[in-house]
């Protein structure tokens, strides 16, 4: 079992910064492949990009490459997410979750723990 808690969400001006945080506790951390997900109203939760396990292999969703880059620390047992030049279409929950797995980091189905969310607003 893995607990995932998300945290530095809040409300930033377009061409902004943002870090999000995601802090584990339960398991190995280092064992999972981690990654971020979006979910904005009245949409599916969309990918946003992901970090295998080691740290040194990430991807990302065409709509924020360049501008967002995840790392990990595993001695903190914590995955970031740095936002850069947020725009408002960047607005949304955000979520982190787990996975065992190493292939398909794009795809909701194979995470399987989740956090509960944090809300990122940009204004125009």
């Amino acid at each position: 079992q893995v607990q995932l808690v998300e945290s530095g969400g809040g409300l930033v001006q377009a061409g902004g910064s943002l870090r999000l945080s995601c802090t584990a506790s339960g398991s190995t951390f280092s064992s999972y492949a981690l990654g971020w997900f979006r979910q904005a109203p009245g949409k599916e939760r969309e990918f946003v990009g992901a970090i295998r396990r080691s740290g040194d292999n990430t991807v990302y969703a065409d709509s924020v490459k360049g501008r967002f880059t995840i790392s990990r620390d595993n001695a903190k047992n914590t995955v970031y997410l740095q936002m850069n030049n947020l725009k408002p279409e960047d607005t949304a929950v955000y979520y982190c979750a787990a996975t065992g797995t190493f292939l398909n980091l794009s795809r909701l189905r194979v995470y399987d723990y989740w956090g509960q969310g944090t809300q990122v607003t940009v204004s125009s």
